[in-house]
């Protein structure tokens, strides 16, 4: 199991995180050449995955949270800039399907794990079932649960036990996990929606309820504050970055992406004197055409 320790984004494990605390804007302003860092990380993280695939013996799954406008789209095209698609897969989760809610709220995402060597990236995840969800209970009702279920006391515990369990089991089986929170504040949120309105080509990118879920902020913080106390862990950490920088927030992200992967036991598979033996055989067939 691959653990992480130490990270000055890290949520600490033992409880103590507080939004309140947490810095939106880079610790020391916009570094300089922040976008040539973030080219090298790429370039790094183009040689490791391809040592992921190859070994074949750890999957990775990275996962974006945040309110909306923070980042979440343009950070995975970023980072994820140049990575062999074949070895990536990026999934968004919206509104539970009619399949989907004849299952656990673990269903729809179990199905979307990477496979080993791999890089998953999930946009938005099971995690919306304790911030959005908790945020608006009333959608439990539309979530097939019987009422004993739906009502019960401790259901948000029982979700985030769920999960510490569900990320346990992965991180046990070879799947790294990283956690990303794009932590944007209010204001900065407030500006990228009014720079949709004066841009018509993201007006599409507008919608009418992410003006109303702002006046759920509060409930948002303390939600993301709970969730991310209960669920950081050595296994499978959350790190909270701060997302009014851009190019900084997506070069920090790649940095945490390239620190995990480096610290993977990844080698090429070892090429066996027998398989010499048979290389050196297509070697000379190989030739033989090329004289012929």
């Amino acid at each position: 199991m691959y653990e992480i320790h130490d990270d000055p984004f890290l949520v600490p494990f033992d409880g103590s995180f507080r939004v309140a605390d947490t810095p939106t804007t880079p610790l020391n302003g916009r570094p300089d050449g922040v976008r040539a860092t973030l080219e090298d990380h790429i370039g790094e993280m183009q040689e490791l995955q391809e040592l992921l695939h190859a070994q074949d013996r750890w999957s990775l799954l990275l996962i974006f949270q945040a309110m909306d406008a923070a980042g979440k789209d343009g950070t995975i095209r970023a980072v994820m800039n140049g990575i062999n698609p074949a070895g990536c897969q990026v999934y968004s989760f919206k509104q539970p399907s009619d399949e989907e809610l004849d299952h656990d709220f673990l269903w729809r995402t179990a199905k979307r794990l990477p496979e080993r060597g791999r890089i998953g990236i999930f946009n938005r995840s099971y995690y919306e079932e304790v911030l959005v969800v908790r945020v608006h209970p009333k959608i439990l009702n539309g979530q097939r649960l019987h009422k004993r279920l739906r009502t019960r006391e401790g259901i948000w515990q029982e979700r985030f036990e769920s999960i510490v369990d569900h990320e346990r089991h992965l991180a046990r089986n070879g799947t790294v996990i990283l956690k990303f929170w794009l932590n944007v504040s209010k204001e900065e949120q407030r500006k990228r929606f009014l720079s949709r309105l004066d841009t018509p080509e993201k007006h599409w990118k507008f919608s009418m309820s992410d003006v109303r879920e702002r006046g759920h902020w509060d409930r948002y913080m303390e939600a993301y504050q709970e969730a991310l106390n209960a669920t950081s862990r050595p296994w499978a950490p959350w790190f909270a970055i701060p997302a009014d920088d851009k190019p900084t927030m997506r070069g920090e992200v790649a940095r945490i992406i390239v620190k995990a992967l480096k610290g993977l036991d990844m080698y090429y598979p070892v090429v066996t004197p027998e398989d010499r033996g048979r290389f050196e055989e297509a070697r000379v067939a190989l030739e033989k055409e090329k004289e012929g």
